[in-house]
């Protein structure tokens, strides 16, 4: 999605600055065009020589060059570019972008350009906390101009919380979805996936072979068609989806709790394999073996968020697409548990052992509606999702 795209890249004044190197590396390598532009402080971090034998291109410094303004005058340098992408965007930068400054080259850009502008904050926590700067960042915000982070963490300076700039990975994922083909723009999806854990004691606990791998995949396709997504997931193995809310919960009340916590949403994917039953009254303390003697455990129902989404008056989402792992008779449970729950489709799969679907890399499933039953080929599940994320988009678009 980034081939042929150019870059306009700015690069404050940051010990940040450092990561825009690789940044740099990982734009080329996708097929981007990066055009460098640094400040004067930018330069305490960088050389502009490492800056310019990364990106392939001479570095922009200077807002009174003649000789440049003669060739690409700072207006068209401005808005040449697919995307203009401050990284590191320091707090001076962004109250420079808030206000409306522009007494360089660097801000004279971000007044004249007429293209998408991203931005990357990094700086020291108290400075990020500071209500300047979070007044300046709700103006961006009110501007249009995309943020990304920043990530908590430990400080260059020492100190530890929010103000990490992310990481060069998770900026390029950023730009991916920014640029892409996006006919879900403006609409919000709940992404549920994962396992849940039951806990029997503080040690133990019920829990499924998901892998969390297709509801990672699915968050991002939909990511990638411009959609705002909320991704709640148990404790899985697959990582985590970048460039969407993610909230990490555990047992299946959690997850009920997170799921009502983001309604209104104008989708519902709830692929998360939620454990059906708990134990009734987890043990506080780790269950010993007494002589050989087998521990009770009495269970309990776990709520069943998927019917009472699908079930809800005011607030249901406009599309709820749940999902059903069969073992036997695929088809015809998925389709009545379509039924049961209320949902507007089920996405339903095999995972018997040996298809090496739970937990696997691939996947074959059957797209159940009311009207209708189509059965897809085995594919990767990225496919899978991606496939998915277009027929939601289309269903939406549809009304």
């Amino acid at each position: 999605m980034l081939a042929g795209k150019r870059i306009l890249l700015i690069i404050g004044g940051g010990i940040a600055a450092y990561k825009c190197l690789e940044l740099i590396r990982l734009l080329r390598g996708q097929g981007a065009q990066v055009t460098p532009v640094m400040t004067r402080a930018a330069e305490e971090f960088v050389t502009p020589l490492s800056v310019s034998a990364l990106a392939g291109e001479e570095v922009h410094r200077d807002l009174f060059d003649l000789t440049k303004e003669a060739e690409m005058g700072h207006i068209q340098l401005s808005r040449v570019a697919d995307l203009v992408l401050v990284a590191p965007a320091t707090a001076d930068l962004m109250a420079k972008m808030a206000g409306g400054l522009a007494n360089d080259l660097a801000s004279t850009l971000l007044m004249a350009t007429d293209t998408p502008v991203m931005i990357a904050p990094a700086m020291n926590v108290r400075m990020w906390e500071h209500p300047a700067t979070q007044r300046n960042l709700k103006a961006l915000q009110g501007d249009g101009v995309r943020v990304i982070g920043p990530n908590s963490g430990d400080m260059a300076c020492g100190e530890h919380g929010p103000g990490r700039m992310s990481e060069p990975l998770e900026i390029v994922e950023a730009l991916r979805a920014a640029l892409a083909a996006r006919p879900l723009a403006g609409k919000r999806v709940l992404v549920t996936s994962g396992p849940t854990h039951e806990p029997i004691d503080p040690v133990r606990y019920i829990a499924n072979r998901s892998s969390g791998a297709q509801g990672t995949a699915i968050a991002n396709a939909l990511r990638d068609l411009g959609a705002e997504v909320v991704f709640v997931t148990g404790p899985a193995d697959a990582a985590r989806p970048l460039g969407v809310q993610v909230v990490e919960v555990e047992s299946a009340r959690e997850m009920r709790e997170a799921v009502l916590g983001a309604l209104p949403v104008d989708a519902g994917v709830f692929a998360a394999a939620v454990a059906d039953w708990r134990v009734a009254s987890a043990s506080d303390s780790k269950i010993k073996k007494v002589n050989g003697a087998l521990p009770v455990l009495e269970f309990a129902e776990n709520p069943d968020i998927l019917a009472e989404v699908s079930q809800m008056g005011d607030g249901r989402p406009g599309l709820v697409v749940g999902f059903a792992a069969e073992t036997d008779d695929v088809q015809a449970h998925a389709t009545a548990k379509r039924k049961r729950k209320g949902c507007d489709w089920i996405v339903a799969n095999d995972v018997s052992p040996e298809t090496g679907i739970m937990g696997g890399s691939e996947n074959a499933v059957l797209l159940i509606s009311e009207e209708a039953v189509e059965e897809w080929p085995r594919m990767g599940k990225a496919e899978v999702a991606k496939k998915l994320a277009e027929r939601i988009a289309e269903a939406l678009s549809a009304g």
